[in-house]
């Protein structure tokens, strides 16, 4: 697993019920070993608490990166006790885990930089798997792990990635990286792809969808076969669990599509975008009444002519972020042409309603 076992550092019990149920199975299945590397969203103290009961079920853990890379290169070893596979497992890098920042770096210099500490923690990680294979004395197949941004990947709209680093900051070329790997099982982006058309390196994606960005997207998991110096990659389809869908366009158009997928009474969860011209004031009502009593449920609803008016720019260098909460509400307002009689209240409930939003926030953290 090559990252991201959670989405959040802080995941709730039944995360964690999932996660520890998933790996006493497997542990009592044919599976011998599982390795599982830290992702940016996960939280390395919270992933190695419990390592070493883990490691009783062969169920190896690399949280976090250390100073020599030791606790990153992994002995697997078959029924017999004999080698079988050498793991260099590299967690997510984090900058700071890596190297140290310099006086008066600059943007590029920093992107220069982090790439080179990556490749050179690539490289010692790898120099370290070497000299243990070399030590068992057998040509025991090597392969890494990686959770970054390879040059080359694509990554789906909407589909729950968070960026590692702002920009391309951290984007490697994973044809830089040692060519030792005859695998390297990468992790981040959720679709499963290739890197460069190079079957073994390879992201195997998500296993569930993350998003509606990910609806109709076919998920895997890879199974690579590895047999007298041969690989052999092929990727096995994960089954939809719960179906996925977004539904764009005018009113007439949204319930015509959900009329069918009610009268095929399949069980879904949709997305809706409303996306036509008239005014719609009613939207949500509408879309619960033509739900109600079957399987499909609405998940989200969004009005992209409401939120394009009332976040119209004033001037062209105006963004998002120059904007309060209190002045998107305003434009909301206007662009519903509410009258002034009606405001002040509406205004009062915005504001207790975002201040017990921000209350919840702070008792949370």
């Amino acid at each position: 697993v090559a990252g991201d076992v959670f989405d959040t550092t802080t995941p709730g019990n039944r995360a964690q019920e999932l996660y520890y149920r998933f790996l006493c199975r497997v542990a009592q299945s044919c599976c011998r070993h599982v390795v599982i590397a830290a992702g940016n969203h996960d939280s390395p103290s919270f992933l190695a608490a419990p390592r070493e009961l883990l490691s009783v079920l062969n169920v190896h853990v690399v949280a976090a990166v250390t100073e020599d890379g030791t606790d990153e290169v992994l002995l697997l070893r078959d029924e017999h006790g004999e080698a079988e596979l050498i793991v260099a497992a590299v967690p997510y890098l984090r900058d700071s885990d890596i190297r140290q920042v310099q006086a008066g770096e600059s943007i590029a210099d920093k992107e220069r930089n982090l790439a080179a500490a990556v490749i050179d923690h690539y490289a010692a990680v790898a120099a370290q798997a070497e000299a243990l294979r070399a030590e068992v004395g057998a040509d025991v197949p090597l392969i890494g792990t990686g959770h970054l941004f390879a040059i080359g990947g694509t990554a789906g709209r909407d589909d729950g990635m968070r960026e590692l680093y702002v920009g391309s900051l951290g984007h490697i070329d994973v044809a830089l990286l040692p060519d030792c790997f005859a695998y390297l099982a990468l992790g981040h982006l959720h679709s499963a792809q290739t890197v460069a058309g190079d079957a073994t390196r390879r992201y195997s994606g998500a296993p569930l969808a993350m998003g509606f960005g990910d609806a109709g997207q076919e998920k895997s998991v890879t199974l690579v076969e590895m047999t007298a110096g041969e690989i052999t990659v092929s990727s096995i389809a994960v089954p939809v669990f719960q179906a996925l869908e977004r539904i764009s366009g005018d009113m007439d158009s949204i319930l015509a599509r959900i009329g069918q997928l009610v009268a095929a009474d399949v069980s879904i969860w949709l997305e809706v975008v409303y996306s036509g011209d008239a005014i719609v004031g009613d939207i949500r009502a509408r879309l619960d009444k033509a739900v109600a009593a079957s399987a499909v449920e609405i998940l989200r609803v969004k009005n992209e002519r409401v939120v394009a008016q009332a976040l119209r720019q004033m001037d062209e260098a105006e963004v998002l972020d120059d904007l309060s909460v209190d002045e998107v509400f305003k434009r909301c307002l206007d662009a519903h042409q509410v009258p002034k009689a009606q405001r002040e209240q509406l205004l009062a409930a915005f504001g207790e309603a975002v201040t017990a939003v921000q209350e919840e926030d702070r008792q949370a953290q």
